[in-house]
């Protein structure tokens, strides 16, 4: 089965976004309508569905090859990007100014679901075009600027972000790249980078590394870290390709997963002749890197979605078509039948829908922050996005690894065969809760920098609205428990940040031992949020569409009894003293 997008599910949850966030009151985003959200959603899908998702299985077996310095990517895919670059696709949320189409983040954001349903594999790179030319746009000189964007954002160029060594992983402070001032300005660029994603392949006329080093009088640690441009063939003042810039790639991973996605190590320098230019302030380049980290964090959220949709879609369609035992009367029957075979499905169906709604929702916020005139609206904007970032990228994430699971279990014995493809879903998927900061990053970053370094500010305005939200929803008979299962997750909440997260008495490392549970707590709670928003406004369509909102309301009621459980049981392992964390000794 080939990947088809969940076109009604996106079309209507990307309106829930744009009416929940009063994207129609926001002058600049006039032109940019549901209309034209909806037609641009269905040439995705057509792309998407015809291009990229037969393309999946060829990348997962064949990979990409090295020789010599050179990555080769698998069949298809040079052809593959040409479409891609030439339809515009890449530059599709980025300034008309240099080549893109100026779209707002609610309409990019199910297109690149799409993209990563239908072949997460190829599409690693778009997300690296998006945030580096974010980070140009907002740092670089005008010069720089001039030079580089446009090529990047038409796609004639890519993007890698060169940030892990071999020695500094997520402790970036540890990195030893050097960046020695030459006397034009430019820098003489040294060192080694590991798991650079598209560092080097064959798709692209210049790859433009952004390379964080230090100087050689920088402070120590992440406070003497810069950032720099430093594209694989040097480019001149008009923005013609030059000479090559010493820039090696000296192999790529054999990975468990995203075979057809080039993970390479490159050296810098090794002649002594790779030049870099600064981007933005001296010793200010984790400033401006965490650009493109939170730009990534968001696109893993979403990664977590779109492979939980693709591991549905496939299971399902397995669970239709595989007969297996007997029904009510005696009769062969498909495993679909079976009641512990629809428990996995709808409650993969329910995760996938409304972290779906989650993710639209908060790039409906960004089109807010960065398109709203209202400064209190702009700000309440950013402190929500700042804080749903991490629990995004860590919950959906983590469970679409547990999703993944739950299809190969559907399938049996043959989901532990490579050749029925719901393997590679799995395997694709567990790089997700790693990169861009693992799972245990995230929840750090959630407790003390979102939700402790503000007093709870951010966290308790969430849960207002979550309140508001939830009451409004009992006015309907058919969700009335569903919501009362939320309020009390609510009710533990608050408690347990009374008693907890935001208790001036615990220690770092006493928060550190829950984060994790915290982090997973809080995207239960968010997911049934979203669920019981969506069954709300489905009861209200119930007459233009009754089997479709139907089963947006079972959704709900599906989450709340299987799911939602997990959220007080996660809240419960904050609340304990664990002390055998500390107490067990390692051998």
């Amino acid at each position: 089965m080939s990947y088809q997008a969940p076109y009604k599910d996106m079309q209507w949850l990307v309106e829930q976004a744009f009416t929940r966030q009063n994207l129609a009151q926001l002058e600049s985003l006039a032109d940019y309508d549901l209309d034209l959200a909806n037609v641009i959603i269905d040439e995705a899908n057509k792309f998407a569905s015809n291009v990229l998702a037969p393309l999946n299985v060829i990348g997962d077996v064949e990979g990409c090859q090295f020789n010599a310095g050179q990555v080769s990517t698998p069949t298809g895919w040079k052809e593959a990007y040409a479409q891609f670059r030439d339809s515009g696709w890449i530059g599709l949320a980025l300034p008309e100014e240099f080549g893109g189409q100026g779209l707002p983040k609610y309409i990019a954001q199910p297109v690149n679901e799409m993209w990563l349903s239908s072949n997460l594999a190829f599409v690693m790179f778009a997300a690296l075009a998006q945030g580096g030319s974010e980070i140009l746009l907002k740092f670089a000189s005008d010069k720089i600027k001039a030079r580089y964007l446009t090529p990047i954002v038409t796609g004639e160029w890519t993007v890698a972000m060169a940030l892990t060594e071999p020695n500094a992983g997520s402790d970036l402070g540890a990195l030893n790249t050097k960046a020695i001032p030459q006397e034009n300005g430019n820098y003489l660029i040294k060192g080694q980078k590991i798991y650079i994603t598209y560092g080097e392949h064959d798709m692209a006329d210049n790859i433009v590394h952004l390379v964080l080093a230090r100087t050689p009088d920088a402070p120590a640690g992440s406070r003497g870290i810069s950032l720099f441009a430093v594209p694989k063939y040097r480019v001149g003042d008009g923005g013609e390709v030059g000479e090559f810039n010493d820039i090696r790639c000296t192999g790529i991973e054999h990975k468990t997963g995203l075979h057809g996605s080039p993970t390479c190590s490159i050296s810098y320098g090794d002649n002594d002749a790779c030049i870099g230019e600064l981007i933005g302030e001296l010793n200010q380049g984790l400033m401006a890197m965490f650009v493109l980290m939170n730009e990534a964090r968001l696109s893993c959220g979403m990664q977590g979605v779109a492979l939980g949709e693709l591991a549905y879609q496939k299971a399902l369609q397995y669970a239709t078509e595989r007969i297996q035992g007997s029904g009510t009367q005696g009769e062969r029957v498909a495993i679909l039948e079976h009641p512990d075979v629809k428990r996995m499905l709808l409650t993969m169906r329910s995760e996938t829908f409304g972290l779906r709604s989650l993710g639209y929702q908060i790039a409906a916020l960004i089109d807010v922050s960065e398109q709203s005139q209202d400064a209190d609206q702009v700000n309440s904007a950013h402190r929500r996005i700042a804080l749903l970032t991490p629990i995004f990228k860590g919950f959906a994430t983590e469970q679409a690894n547990r999703m993944a699971g739950t299809a190969v279990q559907i399938f049996g014995g043959m989901g532990f065969v490579e050749e029925t493809g719901i393997a590679q879903i799995m395997r694709d998927a567990r790089i997700t809760t790693i990169y861009e900061g693992t799972t245990g990053i995230q929840s750090k970053d959630l407790l003390h920098r979102k939700v402790r370094a503000d007093k709870g500010t951010a966290l308790s305005e969430l849960l207002v609205l979550i309140r508001e939200d939830v009451s409004s929803v009992k006015q309907y008979p058919a969700l009335q428990t569903s919501a009362g299962r939320i309020e009390q997750a609510c009710d533990e909440l608050v408690a347990t940040l009374d008693q907890v997260i935001l208790n001036p008495s615990k220690s770092v490392t006493d928060l550190d031992c829950v984060s994790v549970p915290f982090l997973m707590a809080m995207g239960g709670l968010c997911t049934a949020w979203q669920l019981a928003c969506t069954a709300a406004k489905a009861q209200q369509a119930m007459n233009d569409d009754p089997d479709y909102f139907a089963n947006v309301v079972a959704l709900l009621d599906v989450y709340s009894t299987y799911s939602l459980p997990h959220v007080i049981a996660e809240l419960s392992a904050v609340n304990s003293q664990v002390i055998g964390l500390n107490a067990y000794r390692f051998s």
